[in-house]
């Protein structure tokens, strides 16, 4: 049923061409959705009319022809993306791409829940055209995957503390101000630099930073507890999972440990190189999904709360955070 729609709106695109849309061509350094195509598409769609406003991008759109794209998506990261009982797709990324996919008539994503390796190698390959899993952006990662202007999500960090600190240390500035000692990080995790980046635009409050090799999470959880360090950089996906959830790992700790948020950090997607095109039809594609609230409702409805609204204002790819 969903493809025949989506033929059907396909031919819509071609009689709209033959009027005169003429699209715009990809950039592989440039990835903003800024075609015809996706603009009679936005002031279409604000006019009520649906099949005008599945004219973002196609790549053949003369020829009706609707095009699988294979997305992969962690099978276990919840609530981001995960495999349900019934071995389909579930989470708040691949909810995302759902309705992403609803947008492009000349597209149909087909979701397989794999593991983070098959996910990297195969987007890398070619195995699968785009892979979702929470991925912060890097440098390094950019040189490998192309990533679309606009992120997906985004992933909370901030510190977890002994629950008696509750008042004391109600932001990261609080417990900077305080001389907090923070629970050391290895310089190759993300949150490593994320600290960083905190202590260089706040210089009269500093955090201790201490370098470390990688270690369980319970000894993190113990450290604190114990008051060897005051608390530890941890993402509240993780905390609500470990430690608030009543089947949590180390729920035992709920009433001795408490959590306060620092800021969220854009999560994306990522697409094979050779896929600029669908990069930036998802593009246009996820700007009508975030001027719609459906973004902030699919947030609402995984995580209890808008992961936007922490997200800093005017955030662009590559920003340090």
């Amino acid at each position: 049923m969903k493809k025949n729609i989506k033929r059907t709106a396909a031919f819509s695109v071609a009689a709209a061409l033959t009027l005169g849309l003429a699209a715009c061509g990809s950039s592989a350094t440039n990835t903003q959705a800024t075609n015809a195509e996706t603009t009679v598409a936005t002031e279409a769609a604000s006019q009520g009319s649906e099949a005008a406003a599945e004219t973002v991008k196609s790549e053949n759109p003369a020829s009706g022809e609707v095009k699988t794209i294979q997305v992969a998506h962690t099978n276990y990261y919840k609530p981001y993306d995960f495999q349900t009982p019934d071995g389909g797709s579930d989470g708040y990324e691949v909810a995302v791409l759902k309705a992403v996919d609803e947008l492009l008539p000349q597209y149909e994503f087909q979701f397989t829940p794999t593991t983070d390796d098959d996910l990297l190698v195969g987007v890398e390959s070619g195995k699968y055209d785009v892979g979702t899993k929470g991925v912060w952006w890097t440098e390094a990662r950019s040189e490998t995957y192309v990533f679309p202007k606009n992120y997906i999500g985004a992933s909370v960090i901030g510190i977890l503390f002994r629950a008696e600190d509750k008042d004391k240390y109600t932001d990261l500035e609080a417990f900077a101000k305080d001389g907090g000692k923070l629970v050391p990080i290895a310089p190759q995790n993300a949150q490593y630099n994320i600290v960083e980046n905190f202590n260089k635009n706040h210089p009269d409050s500093q955090i201790k930073l201490e370098a470390s090799d990688a270690f369980q999470v319970s000894d993190a959880y113990q450290w604190v507890t114990e008051g060897r360090y005051d608390a530890y950089f941890e993402s509240r996906t993780s905390y609500e999972a470990n430690i608030v959830a009543d089947d949590g790992e180390y729920h035992d700790y709920v009433d001795k440990l408490s959590y306060v948020p620092y800021e969220g950090i854009p999560t994306w997607p990522l697409f094979n190189r050779n896929n600029q095109e669908l990069a930036d039809a998802y593009d246009g594609a996820i700007e009508k999904l975030k001027a719609d609230g459906t973004l902030s409702r699919l947030s609402k409805q995984y995580f209890g709360y808008d992961l936007f609204e922490l997200v800093p204002k005017g955030y662009q790819k590559g920003d340090q955070l």
